[in-house]
């Protein structure tokens, strides 16, 4: 353990072994990864094809990690020495990984999109020798480092301190679908689902706002493809809080294909529940209608417009359209390599202790972390990939 950085997963999904591969593949210095799951022939089966995908030598150890906080004694011997723990359960999981975390003085790093246990980690972390980088994935995650990194350029650039807007938008397709639902899962059902039910929060006029969720539709156009976007709940991570006074109107939305949300709309309104029943009711209606699918793509699109020293207005834009992308010898889905790349860079910064405390995506250094290794492999222009693709076949 001592040789290399010792890295522990906790959980063993498609995100778990595609940030555990992206380590193994891409990290300057291979990490010993340790894939940690309550279901021990899960973790066995990911660190088995972390091994299988990775072209150069590679530790990745499975190990047993119960539900409750009693932990046995091989994985407390792993526990103490672990550098990292990225947390990839489900966003209820958190606030109890944070305490192995604080337990076992670890950095911690988790990708929900949950405030309230976001803001539960956060009181208890408060002060912590070691970082505890909360709501690290996509979105939140990659797309408030990006949006952040675009206004302070943007304010630097034109000589100003304030901007009229900032607009977030990510979607996470299937790269066909059919009526009625328009969709296919790429991934998390209850994270869909939690996400369309609870409050987004937003900036208006300057003030922060807690508003319902899929309550601003509008259409957008990202290299010609048509695609709705509406408000939804946590991608917004901590930017309004951040840039309070600087921003006019901020806010995240989730793209999807035209007719979507109308469906969506229609379930909605038929579901009486309210609170978590709401959300497991729509997750059930949704999983009875709509397919699971491989074939993937991810949008990301920022922008931040608002007038130059001179009065002029001007908005500058950003947008990536992210296909499945092989690393190493394994083809991950863009949904994959888009949620686990962010928190892969944040481990390298994290190996240099880089960061203490609870960290925020606005608390990262957005010109650092979007120049790193990791996320220029995955964030790329759509011609880059294209040009690349053209030259392979040329040499083939």
């Amino acid at each position: 353990m001592k040789n290399h950085p010792s890295i522990i997963i906790a959980g063993a999904g498609g995100i778990a072994e595609a940030l555990g591969l992206i380590l193994a593949e891409w990290a300057e210095k291979a990490p010993q990864l340790w894939i940690g799951n309550r279901t021990l022939g899960k973790a066995e089966k990911v660190a088995r094809w972390i091994k299988e995908g990775a072209t150069r030598d590679v530790e990745a150890h499975a190990f047993h990690l119960p539900e409750g906080e009693d932990y046995p004694g091989e994985a407390a011997a792993i526990f103490r020495e672990g550098g990292v723990l990225v947390d990839c359960l489900p966003g209820k999981e958190a606030p109890r990984m944070a305490r192995l975390a604080l337990k076992y003085n670890m950095h911690y790093i988790n990708l929900t999109e949950h405030l309230r246990e976001t803001d539960e980690i956060s009181a208890m972390a408060e002060g912590a020798e070691k970082a505890f980088v909360l709501q690290a994935g996509l979105a939140p995650g990659y797309i408030d480092i990006l949006a952040n990194g675009m206004f302070q350029d943007f304010c630097n650039r034109h000589q100003v301190n304030k901007a009229d807007k900032i607009e977030m938008r990510v979607g996470a397709l299937a790269r066909h679908a059919a009526a009625p639902s328009y969709y296919g899962f790429t991934w998390s059902p209850v994270g869909v689902a939690t996400e369309y039910v609870e409050p987004a929060i937003v900036v208006r006029n300057f003030e922060k706002k807690t508003v319902p969720p899929l309550s601003e539709r509008r259409l957008l156009r990202i290299n010609g493809t048509a695609l709705e976007e509406d408000l939804t709940s946590g991608g917004a991570a901590d930017l309004p809080e951040a840039l309070a006074g600087r921003v006019k109107d901020l806010d995240y939305k989730t793209l999807r294909y035209p007719g979507h949300y109308e469906w969506i709309s229609r379930q909605l309104a038929s579901i009486q529940a309210t609170g978590q029943e709401r959300i497991n009711e729509l997750q059930k209606r949704m999983e009875a209608a709509i397919p699971f699918v491989e074939d993937d793509l991810v949008f990301v699109y920022a922008a931040v417009q608002g007038k130059d020293k001179n009065g002029l207005l001007r908005r500058e834009e950003k947008a990536f359209e992210i296909h499945p992308q092989r690393v190493g010898r394994h083809l991950l889905r863009a949904i994959q390599t888009t949620t686990a790349a962010p928190p892969a860079e944040i481990v390298l910064q994290l190996l240099e202790n880089r960061y203490r405390g609870v960290v925020l995506q606005s608390m990262i250094d957005p010109e650092e972390f979007l120049k790193g290794k990791i996320v220029q492999k995955v964030f790329r222009n759509r011609k880059e990939e294209l040009a690349e693709v053209v030259e392979a076949a040329g040499a083939w």
